[in-house]
């Protein structure tokens, strides 16, 4: 396989959605590549060359470099479209061109790290939910990072992390930040241990018996 952040396409002469059913029947995928101020482009991918890129979860937040038409072009992927019935098959790509003065936005995952060692779980027992893979980020491209680390070493039972509280590289914003407080959501938290919740739950229910009792 060629490098993993590098493709090779055809651009794609035919348009209409019969052209795109006989490509995907002949195993390629058709894609359009655009912005930049240039005119969009419609090319074609090899499907099993792609799929094999898109099982690296680095090649959704990176840029990319397409080669086609004897040009070399930087990109990110922008949309993925999915078979809704077949997964493993690829539909459709929307790639959008790389400008280094104008900044982009995209989505890039989240790396937890001291799960095993946070107080919450190694001593109190809770139980770490994620709520967010991904988060969507706006920089240069120079700035674009692979991933964010969310650390939880001092995270206890209870406690949340939100989006205001990760640690971004320089030059790395979150726009939901800047919608509001409403906006800033939780990313991971650590549940109570199940005993302790349900015992919990239990002792309030019989609270509330006693009082009905006592009326």
């Amino acid at each position: 396989m060629e490098n993993l952040f590098e493709l090779h396409a055809d651009v794609r002469a035919e348009q209409g959605k019969g052209a795109s059913r006989r490509l995907r029947r002949a195993g390629k995928v058709p894609a359009v590549l655009y912005g930049a101020a240039k005119e969009p482009i419609s090319l074609i991918f090899d499907h099993n060359l792609l799929f094999r890129h898109l099982s690296h979860d680095a090649f959704y937040s990176h840029i990319l470099t397409i080669h086609a038409n004897g040009k070399a072009e930087k990109v990110v992927l922008k949309a993925l479209q999915r078979d809704p019935v077949n997964p493993n098959k690829v539909l459709h790509l929307d790639l959008q061109r790389v400008s280094a003065a104008q900044k982009l936005t995209i989505k890039v995952p989240l790396h937890f790290i001291g799960d095993e060692t946070a107080p919450g779980v190694k001593q109190e027992g809770g139980t770490v939910a994620r709520l967010l893979n991904d988060v969507e980020v706006s920089c240069l491209a120079k700035d674009l990072p692979e991933y964010i680390e969310v650390d939880l070493a001092n995270l206890g039972v209870g406690e949340t992390v939100h989006l205001s509280d990760l640690k971004l590289p320089g030059g790395v914003e979150i726009p939901a930040l800047k919608l509001g407080e409403d906006h800033d959501q939780p990313v991971v938290t650590i549940h109570k241990p199940r005993v302790v919740a349900e015992e919990e739950e239990t002792g309030a229910e019989g609270d509330d018996v006693e009082a009905t009792d006592a009326e």
